[in-house]
């Protein structure tokens, strides 16, 4: 491992041959003579790793060190003008199903994390994230009127914030949409804003035999078929089974639900939930919304540490690319954490694997905890105080 570079050491991680069966899948190399697309994804994960922001900047970069590019895994020259064109051409979905490839290895690895509440069932966290474009630059992400977007659409896995599907759309895809897509898995809970809020589709996971937890709307008509005594010092006010009483909301969902009123006393807010969920105390149902914020700490982190922001490119295509791309990296430095067991936050490793990409030196070295030593004995009294 110490004759390979740092960077060779975290794409490693990811198994090649899993990466050419994606390729061979969509023909991603079928005509390509040199610039193959291992080596278009190499150079899109160290623009995630190092931080570089546009095509001139990443080939500078490379080539600053051309005589490692074969010792990190590169089998062809990085050239702008082939990598942009390689991005704009070659299928998005290559990388799509290389992301989800680690998200399955990633999922082992943290399946016995910790979670903070209690439970035996798995926690998922649904949400979209809107990621902001020049509507001049992007058209075909049409968004506002004076706007473009594109759409981040996640299900996460609370135990160890590991995504486990993932969705891109333009912007004005809603996000209720993606409910149609998503593959439900029985007997896990499926955490959810208001913005999910369709009776029809909801109606899926209890068919599934999965729960649901999902704030509700203000409109929402209902009659209480009984009640359950909660505990008011907590914050709960309600905890009742009812019937929808419109037409088309019973039709969609004719089955009972579970109504719990929580007064959140910190923000003097009332929230109401909706779920599925008979078994679970009152309270538990609270906690298990709380914890969906998780998903927003997701968002802000991968907004902040990954390139995703501004784009080296303005197609479709190269846009999903580059996601994908981060995605990718992202799981990677999540499977070297768990894998080195690694102390430092994915933050640290990412700042310390943006320094070291060329450095052949173990990994787990650049983060094994180290001890100043100075050595005072040849020092000599005529030395000022600076202190």
């Amino acid at each position: 491992m110490a004759s390979q570079t740092v960077f060779a050491q975290v794409v490693g991680l990811g198994h090649r041959e899993t990466f050419r069966r994606c390729v061979q899948r969509y023909h991603g190399d079928a005509a390509t003579k040199g610039f193959g697309c291992h080596d278009q994804w190499l150079a899109m994960a160290f623009a995630q790793l190092t931080f570089r922001e546009s095509l001139r900047d990443l080939e500078s970069s490379l080539h600053s060190r051309t005589e490692l590019l074969y010792q990190m895994g590169f089998r062809s020259d990085v050239r702008r003008s082939t990598l942009a064109e390689a991005n704009e051409l070659r299928d998005w979905r290559i990388y799509a199903d290389w992301a989800q490839s680690l998200i399955r290895r990633a999922r082992k690895l943290y399946a016995t994390e910790p979670f903070a509440l209690e439970l035996d069932q798995t926690v998922y966290a649904l949400d979209a994230t809107v990621i902001d474009l020049c509507l001049s630059l992007f058209p075909w992400a049409h968004f506002r009127s004076t706007k473009a977007a594109i759409k981040l659409h996640t299900l996460l896995d609370l135990r160890g914030s590991i995504p486990t599907f993932l969705a891109l759309t333009t912007g004005a895809v809603h996000e209720v949409n993606l409910l149609d897509d998503l593959p439900i898995e029985p007997g896990s809970i499926y955490v959810m804003d208001r913005g999910y809020l369709d009776f029809t589709r909801l109606a899926r996971f209890t068919q599934a035999g999965a729960f649901f937890v999902i704030r509700a709307k203000s409109n929402l008509h209902s009659y209480v078929s009984c009640s359950r005594p909660v505990d008011r010092t907590t914050g709960l006010r309600c905890d009742q089974s009812i019937r929808l009483r419109g037409f088309y909301s019973r039709q969609g969902y004719p089955d009972l639900l579970r109504r719990i009123r929580y007064l959140d006393a910190a923000h003097e807010h009332s929230l109401i939930f909706l779920t599925n969920h008979f078994s679970l105390p009152a309270f538990k149902i609270t906690e298990i919304y709380k914890s969906r914020w998780q998903i927003e700490l997701f968002f802000r982190w991968i907004k902040q540490h990954l390139r995703i922001r501004s784009f080296i490119g303005t197609s479709d295509n190269a846009v999903r690319i580059q996601i994908w791309s981060a995605i990718s990296t992202y799981l990677l430095v999540a499977i070297l954490k768990k894998t080195l067991k690694l102390e430092p936050s994915l933050h640290e490793i990412l700042q310390v694997l943006s320094v070291t990409p060329f450095e052949k030196v173990p990994v787990a070295e650049l983060f094994a905890p180290r001890s100043i030593y100075l050595d005072t004995s040849n020092f000599t009294d005529d030395i000022p105080n600076l202190f």
